[in-house]
């Protein structure tokens, strides 16, 4: 399968003062950093490979990490260096590590979806970009992209639209947080330094964009709500689990 490029070099300033000495990625979700549940929900899904774009107290992830043994994985770690690269910037620098095509992530999602069937469709679409989509609604965040499904067979839909910083009320869906995308069209982006999301919006703008729709909702840990809501979806699966074993 393709390799992950997991966005994990922001200041979670959100979450502060829990995030001030701890890389988000290593803040504990009921005795476990948050990193476990994500990397093993990847290897699950039959993912192998993993690079971590770090910034901030990256060297801690990749102490805590190694080369991503422990969990069954190979991981490989990029770092920003001296200033930030932004999300688009930081994918840009770990393109070396990634090849042509890969999955990006961020780094404080856990989202329970079928990786393989993201992958293909991405194929499918024969596109230089897939967003994975929710009917959102404005329900846990503010809607940001206009899907419109495909209505012959299996085959992928379209992002039509895609912008995070100015959305409208035509916007029902939300970046999910798990998309694909060429090692070219990052490419393009000029400069060290951008934003992965105005990737997206101009593949968009372009017809370039295909959509991937799921109606699993997604967790995330860049907010205490967010932390809190988690927390209770691990609490519930651990229950379920002991339940099955009974």
């Amino acid at each position: 399968m393709l390799p992950v490029a997991i966005l994990a070099g922001g200041l979670a300033r959100r979450i502060r003062p829990l995030s001030e000495k701890t890389p988000k990625a290593l803040i504990e979700i009921e005795g476990r950093p948050f990193i476990d549940y994500q990397l093993e929900l990847l290897r699950s899904q039959g993912i192998e490979k993993v690079v971590l774009c770090l910034g901030f107290l990256g060297e801690k992830i990749q102490e805590y990490l190694g080369n991503g043994e422990r969990h069954g994985l190979q991981v490989r770690c990029s770092f920003d260096g001296e200033r930030p690269l932004g999300t688009g910037g930081a994918i840009k620098k770990a393109l070396p590590l990634l090849g042509e095509h890969f999955f990006i992530l961020y780094g404080d999602s856990y989202l329970p979806i079928n990786y393989a069937d993201v992958e293909a469709a991405y194929r499918r679409s024969k596109k230089q970009g897939l967003m994975t989509v929710f009917r959102n609604e404005g329900r846990w965040d503010t809607s940001n992209a206009v899907y419109v499904p495909c209505r012959a067979g299996d085959a992928p839909g379209d992002v039509v639209r895609y912008d995070k910083k100015t959305p409208s009320k035509e916007m029902r869906y939300i970046d999910y947080g798990l998309s694909c995308c060429s090692a070219g069209e990052i490419s393009k982006e000029e400069g060290e330094s951008f934003d992965v999301a105005d990737v997206f919006a101009r593949l968009s703008a372009e017809g370039q964009l295909a959509g991937f729709e799921t109606t699993e909702r997604f967790y995330e840990t860049g907010s205490f709500a967010g932390i809190d809501d988690f927390r209770r979806y691990i609490n519930s699966s651990i229950r379920l689990t002991k339940n099955i074993q009974k």
